[in-house]
């Protein structure tokens, strides 16, 4: 999915966490974190239990558009 007016910011705390882009996947793993631009299509998945911590504003729909 993906949302055409605001940015996205994911923060592993335990686990591995990866964000599939068009083109690319990104890995995070715990203390990293990662800024998916507004407009760009992405899906998130942890294979295994992951805590991360998303920042969004509350007009986002997590499931996009």
């Amino acid at each position: 999915h993906e949302h055409h007016d605001l940015d996205e910011f994911f923060y592993v705390v335990e686990g591995r966490f990866w964000i599939d882009l068009e083109g690319r996947s990104v890995e995070l793993g715990p203390k990293q974190g990662f800024v998916v631009p507004k407009g760009v299509v992405h899906r998130t998945r942890a294979p295994e239990r992951a805590v991360i911590l998303m920042i969004e504003t509350a007009s986002i729909v997590p499931t996009g558009n």
